[in-house]
């Protein structure tokens, strides 16, 4: 039975500087809650309330908000403000989380390889901390219970456009019911000519322990990084490993373009916003076509926006 999961939230986030200089990209909110809220939740959601994060240098404010804020709840209590302070309050509990320091940027791997003495020999999920996964039977559930038919490790797929397999970990397998395949190999950033499918790794892992030895056999890439899908290809060997395509919206905030449709894809269905958003974006939409959108007139916005 899993139970325990490793949420990776050490990177620079380098194509966000300089936003991220100061602030993880994992922090940036969706709407209304930071992206790495939505992946805790996601976790909860699965069953799991055991969650180590692998963080760095920079991502303090990561543990702040899952930590208790006292003096805050206080202040709302007072303003009579009970639903935001029962809405903060709620973070702090979500789950059992715990820290572990990644002292340098050595990839993917590398972070997961530091979950080796929290896990122990168990099984574990691996969520990573710049995805978020809209679906109705959490997506780490899903691949719980295919790992709990099939054993062994389970990866998330999902499909992508075959112009754009070169962004992503593909894998190469057999097709054996549903959305479950048995995995033959995995291929990271493959060229379109090289990649054996268009099945992408969604964000999403369920992996026996076996993992961990296998991080120690490989080495760094080019660029000084431990590969985890290099690992993968070794345990690959000793077991059998299981893919299953997701039932759900992956939405990745990490790029400019995606975080920007995440935000806009979660307004457009929130029940206060939703309405006024689409209505918003159907004119901006309908001024570009006419030629370039002219600023709105300062008076006109919500008077919302100059309160504190």
């Amino acid at each position: 039975m899993i139970k325990k999961a490793v949420i990776p939230v050490a990177g620079f986030g380098t194509r966000f500087l300089p936003a991220t200089k100061a602030i993880p990209k994992e922090m940036f909110p969706v709407l209304d809650k930071p992206a790495i809220q939505y992946v805790v939740e996601e976790a909860v959601a699965s069953g799991l309330s055991d969650i180590l994060m692998i963080v760095s240098r920079g991502k303090r404010s990561v543990e702040e908000h899952f930590d208790r804020n006292p003096e805050l709840e206080a202040l709302l209590e007072r303003k009579g403000n009970q639903a935001e302070r029962d809405a903060i309050r709620h973070i702090s509990n979500l789950a059992n989380i715990d820290f572990v320091w990644q002292k340098e940027m050595l990839g993917l791997g590398d972070a997961v390889r530091l979950a080796r003495n929290h896990i122990g020999g168990e099984p574990f999920a691996l969520l990573l901390g710049d995805t978020i996964i809209q679906s109705s039977i959490p997506a780490t559930r899903q691949l719980m219970d295919i790992q709990a038919m099939f054993g062994g490790s389970v990866i998330g797929m999902e499909t992508v456009p075959l112009d754009k397999v070169s962004r992503y970990g593909i894998i190469a397998g057999r097709k054996l019911v549903g959305g479950v395949y048995r995995v033959d190999g995995l291929v990271e950033k493959p060229a379109v000519h090289e990649a054996p499918s268009n099945l992408a790794i969604a964000g999403r892992y369920v992996l026996t322990a076996d993992i961990f030895s296998c991080l120690e056999q490989i080495s760094a890439d080019g660029k000084g990084e431990i590969q985890l899908t290099d690992a993968l290809r070794i345990l690959l060997q000793q077991a059998p490993m299981h893919g299953v395509l997701l039932d759900g919206r992956r939405h990745d905030i990490g790029n400019k373009l995606d975080y920007l449709k995440a935000n806009l894809w979660f307004g457009l269905q929130h029940p206060e916003i939703g309405k006024p958003l689409r209505t918003f974006l159907l004119e901006l939409i309908a001024e570009t076509e006419c030629g370039e959108p002219s600023p709105h007139n300062l008076e006109s916005d919500d008077e919302s926006s100059h309160s504190n």
